[in-house]
């Protein structure tokens, strides 16, 4: 459907039945797959055809969902996987090993930001944070001759900064790595970061992409247009013979529109097995059917409460990207300039207690380990999704102990205004 407007392929792309076939993509609910010879499952065991043989690896449900995000995001393949969390160490470690470095922006989200600092140091794979507003010179110290990636997020959880696309993906370039962003707060139909130079999409699905916090999930979707071979020294699990699959090397088979999925696939999803369920990828495709629509409606409220915060005297301070005068705003209207998300992170004057207090008194949005769902939510990071972290880490993260973040539902933006009063008036 690449002739088709987003808004199209966010209702029917992935999946154009045949006649007399389902109108709405099958749940192919099955662990396994019925061949008639050993000879027919061997080839799919040696890459040597496309199908299907164990939910585990792939299901025909998960790949009619993951051809639409792949079209949304204007990619050459994709994958589902059982959460956001699960795709980002999968980008990271398809082409990362022990003793392999990476550079990462400081302001991701907390839970991502705990598994590279935590986790996977622990396997031997190193990271360097940066500022997202660093200097080129900064950004330049940052990377070593094993550095195999750059990453960050398009829209940053919670801290709101947006990363300079092309700015990043120029220094990546430069040393011979891709970049991989986490396109989560944006979706692709505010931003399409392979636009801006960006190699490799990650998401957490469960949140705007489900939309209703019906169910956990994750993607990763590859641009197609890294060249693996053109640096094949730094990445030989793409570039050099998998003996794990009887020697297939994947950049060489594959080609750069398909071998970095294809690795992901086959070896790290088979080895670690985080499948998004076919049940969980249907309610996934239904979200997005609507996407587009909610996107628009997001927004709205967001700069709507931004907005009337930004006024309020009990209020330190308003971060969001699409309000006039944020740090931001200049960034956010070159890659988004339809937009950018629901969330609104700002202060409430007297700490970490005012702000306890001001979200005990919410009666319309729920306190919730949760974000960009169509019901309006907030949470309080440092006491939450960034409480691993020291006050030092916090800092370099954007979030400050009176930091609230609201997600901003598709509700009436009046109603929520109206609580946000009478919740800060109990501050």
């Amino acid at each position: 459907m690449s002739d088709y407007q987003i808004n199209t392929k966010c209702v029917q792309g992935g999946y154009t039945p045949g006649n007399g076939e389902p109108r709405q993509i099958p749940i192919v609910q099955s662990t396994t797959f019925k061949y008639a010879t050993s000879e027919d499952m061997g080839k799919l065991f040696d890459l040597e055809a496309s199908g299907y043989f164990y939910t585990r690896l792939q299901n025909p449900t998960n790949d009619y969902v993951a051809a639409k995000i792949c079209e949304l995001e204007g990619g050459t393949a994709a994958m589902l996987t059982s959460s956001g969390q699960a795709a980002n160490f999968y980008a990271i470690f398809n082409i990362a090993n022990c003793g392999d470095h990476i550079v990462a922006s400081s302001t991701i989200y907390g839970g991502t930001y705990n598994l590279f600092h935590v986790t996977m140091r622990k396997m031997g794979i190193d990271f360097t944070f940066v500022e997202p507003d660093c200097s080129d010179e900064e950004l330049e110290a940052a990377f070593r001759p094993n550095t195999k990636a750059v990453f960050g997020e398009t829209i940053a959880n919670p801290a709101l900064t947006v990363l300079d696309i092309q700015r990043f993906a120029k220094a990546a370039h430069a040393h011979g790595v891709p970049l991989i962003m986490d396109n989560t707060f944006a979706t692709p139909v505010n931003c399409r970061p392979f636009e801006w130079g960006c190699d490799i999409v990650t998401h957490s699905t469960t949140k705007y992409m489900d939309g209703h916090g019906a169910a956990v999930g994750g993607a990763i979707v590859d641009s197609g247009n890294f060249d693996w071979m053109a640096h094949a020294e730094k990445f030989p699990g793409l570039t050099t013979p998998d003996d794990s699959y009887h020697g297939i090397t994947y950049a060489e088979k594959f080609g750069q529109a398909g071998a970095f999925i294809t690795k992901c696939t086959a070896q790290l999803m088979r080895d670690f097995g985080s499948i998004q369920s076919p049940q969980n990828a249907f309610l996934l495709n239904l979200g997005l059917e609507s996407l587009h629509v909610r996107m628009a409606r997001h927004c709205e409220n967001g700069l709507a409460v931004a907005r009337f915060l930004k006024d309020h005297p009990k209020v330190s301070f308003v971060t969001y990207p699409g309000l006039e005068g944020d740090k931001y705003y200049e960034v956010a209207k070159k890659y988004m300039p339809n937009g950018t998300c629901g969330v609104v992170s700002f202060g409430v004057k007297g700490g970490r207690k005012a702000a306890e207090t001001f979200m005990k008194h919410l009666k319309l949005a729920a306190i919730e380990t949760h974000v960009a769902d169509a019901r309006t939510c907030c949470l309080h990071p440092a006491s939450a999704t960034h409480r691993q972290m020291n006050d030092q880490e916090l800092a370099a993260a954007g979030i400050t102990p009176d930091l609230v973040r609201m997600s901003c539902g598709i509700e009436d933006a009046a109603d929520l205004i109206a609580d946000i009063e009478q919740a800060l008036e109990a501050v």
